[in-house]
């Protein structure tokens, strides 16, 4: 009970020894926090106003570079209708050199002039003049191809030659021609209808006929010819292809429509989808579905949403042509426009169209993107996630520096503050380690010798034998007392910094002769050996005598103590460059690569067990050191576990080297047997 009550108090007591440091931790720690949220706060404040003023700022080069990009794109339309052009052969220019995803022309009428409806032929008086109806009688009724063939060939005969004007007329020829055609196709003579369809038909006089819906009859005669060959191996099939892919992408003939353009285009591409591509059919699509929905143009030069859902338009300034984009068209090239040059504050500013959401990761502010593109927003936003580049701004500098001059200045104070109170704790608890260990060490060969009196003095009669036993006992515990007193003086020197040495030249093998006269009587005993070895040609050093025979002295008690009950040691000098070696071996019970870091601290004990047993406080080896020290020379160990330890101790050796005159190898001591 009463131990248990003793380590209590000693756990509390080194508790409470920690409250000065935690107080004045706490005291630097309050400040500290309390400035570093005022720096933040401050440094934070004062950077959204930067940023506000970056970005307002940023939003009006934003706006000034989308007024100058949209106001640039509508004089460039106005101008890519030149004059005596064609609106078809307009449209193809402009889509090629990607103005727009589209482009609708209008007529001063405002209404749109490409693409436009096909315009249908006056009804001419030969026209009137046949009798169509029987002919179809024939045709579709009767079904007598043949005469009805022939019927539409006697139209052509009358009204295709050109050398009769006044009977030629060549929409009534080739629309004859064309049903023709189809009586010999539909009577299985493909042939024959191939080479109406493709040579006759394909003659120059016919090349501008059109059909009652104003609809080119040449190019649908083409289409029809590649359908009724069929096969893309026979060699007329990429004639007639080829003749009708370059009509279709010739713009700069009036007589095809818009609409029977598109539709030819997709026919083709299904006949030959590797061979043919046509770059302007999207933008034709893109034309047809903005002129179904917006019949008229805007009504202002700026980028609106049509009524076709994804679909902005731009008039040019004379609303006689308009482009036609998709929002990610709008949204690229408003986003390039912005981005030629870098903004000053090297963040990224983004368009957003009309109730949709901004893709940057942070977004600071928003602003309205200007005039030429009402309901968009401009925003501001951290590109990447990284912050403004840095501001140069005296009130954030002055913040920071001021932040963290207070910072250093409080946990320097701290450092020293709590080096100071653990100083102070060490020290003091040395102290009282001291106090303990002394007095426990001292009262047991004190104790000792007392008993031993006592006991003489009890006696009636002293029996010589006896009396000499208890004065060799006395004596052993009065060495060991005087060992004890020795190791504390030396601490106490340590302690307090006073290398009292006397140094002098002596030899090392005086030293170890010394040393082995005061041990050796250990090593007399049953399983005991101590072996010294002497190298020849031993320099003499310049040493405290007394201190380096206390330095052997610790270190061969150090072996006699931490080796088994068979004890062999080894005490070897020689000299290496020029310095002294001394090195004491064991084969005890070794150390831990930890042990082997820690064992010349101050009180440090491997095997606590073993020091109460053969007494020590865990000094021997740190006054080692210091003797050491003190010399000029180190002192290492190389030890493992259950292999034994060999401590190395090197002095710097004097001048002249010497021959000793006494010790070469001398064996101390019983071995076994």
């Amino acid at each position: 009970m009463s131990r248990r009550h003793r380590s209590s108090r000693i756990g509390t007591g080194r508790l409470a020894g920690w409250w000065p440091v935690l107080l004045s931790l706490l005291v630097v720690l309050v400040p500290t926090i309390c400035v570093l949220w005022f720096m933040t706060e401050a440094m934070e404040n004062r950077r959204l106003v930067v940023r506000r003023a970056l970005a307002d700022a940023d939003f009006t080069v934003a706006q000034e570079r989308l007024e100058n990009y949209w106001n640039g794109q509508a004089a460039e339309l106005e101008k890519s209708w030149r004059q005596g052009e064609s609106p078809a052969a307009a449209f193809r220019r402009c889509v090629l050199q990607k103005l727009a995803d589209s482009v609708v022309y209008y007529g001063s009428d405002g209404r749109p002039v490409y693409p436009a409806p096909a315009q249908c032929p006056p009804t001419s008086d030969a026209e009137r003049d046949i009798d169509w109806e029987s002919i179809e009688k024939l045709e579709h009724q009767q079904r007598d191809l043949a005469a009805a063939a022939a019927a539409y060939g006697q139209i052509a005969e009358a009204h295709g030659d050109p050398a009769q004007a006044e009977t030629f007329d060549a929409n009534l020829a080739a629309r004859a021609l064309a049903a023709q055609a189809r009586c010999l196709a539909k009577a299985d003579r493909q042939d024959a209808a191939i080479a109406t369809l493709t040579e006759t038909l394909g003659q120059p006089r016919y090349v501008r006929a059109v059909g009652p819906d104003g609809r080119s009859i040449v190019a649908a005669a083409e289409l029809r010819a590649l359908e009724l060959i069929g096969d893309p191996v026979d060699p007329r099939f990429h004639g007639v292809a080829e003749r009708l892919s370059a009509r279709l992408n010739d713009y700069d003939d009036p007589v095809l429509a818009a609409s029977q353009r598109r539709f030819l285009m997709r026919r083709l591409q299904r006949l030959l989808p590797q061979s043919v591509a046509f770059p302007t059919l999207e933008a034709e699509d893109l034309a047809a579905e903005f002129c179904e929905a917006n019949p008229r143009p805007s009504k202002d030069s700026t980028v609106r949403l049509t009524q076709s859902p994804g679909l902005w338009q731009l008039a040019s300034p004379d609303r006689r042509v308009c482009a036609v984009f998709r929002t990610e068209q709008v949204l690229s090239r408003s986003a390039q426009a912005i981005a030629r040059r870098e903004l000053k504050s090297g963040a990224k500013v983004e368009p957003v169209p009309p109730g949709e959401a901004s893709s940057a990761d942070a977004v600071l502010h928003s602003a309205e993107a200007g005039r030429y593109l009402p309901g968009w927003r401009l925003t501001h936003a951290l590109e990447g996630g990284k912050d403004l580049k840095p501001v140069s701004d005296t009130q954030i500098v002055a913040y920071f520096w001021t932040g963290v001059l207070v910072i250093v200045a409080m946990s320097i104070f701290a450092v020293i503050i709590a080096r100071a109170f653990r100083r102070q704790m060490k020290l003091t608890r040395l102290r009282n380690d001291l106090v303990a260990t002394v007095s426990h060490e001292l009262k047991t060969p004190l104790a000792s010798i007392r008993l031993l009196v006592d006991t003489l003095l009890d006696e009636p009669r002293l029996d010589e034998p006896r009396v000499r036993e208890y004065l060799e006992l006395v004596g052993k515990e009065n060495r060991r007392l005087s060992r004890l007193i020795d190791n504390f003086l030396a601490f106490s020197r340590m302690e307090r910094n006073k290398h009292a040495f006397e140094f002098t030249e002596v030899r090392a093998v005086d030293l170890i002769e010394a040393a082995v006269e005061v041990v050796g009587e250990r090593f007399h005993g049953p399983e005991c050996r101590l072996d010294v070895e002497v190298a020849p040609d031993l320099p003499p050093i310049d040493a405290d005598a007394d201190a380096m025979v206390t330095v052997l002295l610790n270190l061969l008690d150090n072996a006699y103590k931490y080796s088994p009950d068979e004890k062999q040691v080894l005490l070897r000098a020689y000299a290496r460059d020029g310095d002294v070696c001394l090195e004491v071996e064991d084969h005890g019970i070794g150390l831990s690569r930890v042990a082997s870091k820690k064992v010349f601290k101050r009180f440090y004990q491997v095997d606590r067990r073993v020091s109460r047993e053969t007494g020590g406080v865990g000094l021997g080896l740190s006054i080692v050191q210091f003797i050491v020290t003190a010399h000029g020379g180190t002192v290492r160990v190389s030890s493992r576990p259950e292999r034994g330890s060999k401590f190395t101790v090197t002095i710097p050796g004097a001048a002249a080297p010497w021959r000793p005159e006494g010790l070469g190898r001398e064996h101390i001591g019983h071995s076994r047997g």
